[in-house]
């Protein structure tokens, strides 16, 4: 069973791309949309500020509406493809993910049935912090991915 505790996030800012993906595409928008933002961090002299992440704006479907970059201390400018963005501040169920992306899923109905339980209602936007590089990490079985929910009673 997963662990999930209730906590008030702060707003962060962000840079990153946003596009609207096949869901078969997902790996390859990732690569390309955390290559593109390293490279306008860079351009501006601008470092992330935490893990990368991906921001999901309503239930994924065939085709997701998604946003991927990092978190950084200050506002960006936009720069190609890659603009300014915030994780909301608010209460957020978060639960980590161990394990590989494509067994996602089941920590997400983890999070389903406790709102459910809690009485809880959550938001349609939601994100992942990949705690994880997987080009460090190479056995998927120990990757790490946090997922932030945004929720409120009722």
């Amino acid at each position: 069973m997963t662990t999930i505790q209730i906590r008030e996030q702060d707003e962060q800012l962000t840079a990153g791309v946003r596009e609207r993906v096949p869901m078969t595409e997902l790996p390859g928008f990732f690569s390309r949309a955390f290559e593109d933002t390293m490279a306008a961090l860079r351009a501006q002299g601008v470092h992330p500020a935490g893990a990368p992440f991906g921001k999901y704006y309503g239930p994924p479907g065939a085709v997701v509406d998604v946003e991927a970059g990092f978190p950084v201390a200050a506002a960006i400018a936009p720069a190609g493809n890659v603009v300014p963005g915030i994780l909301p501040a608010g209460s957020v169920a978060a639960a980590t993910h161990v394990g590989p992306f494509d067994t996602l899923a089941d920590t997400y109905a983890d999070l389903e049935r406790y709102f459910a339980e809690a009485e809880l209602t959550p938001a349609p936007v939601m994100w992942e912090n990949y705690l994880t590089d997987p080009e460090m990490e190479l056995d998927p079985a120990g990757w790490r991915t946090e997922i932030c929910w945004p929720v409120h009673q009722g």
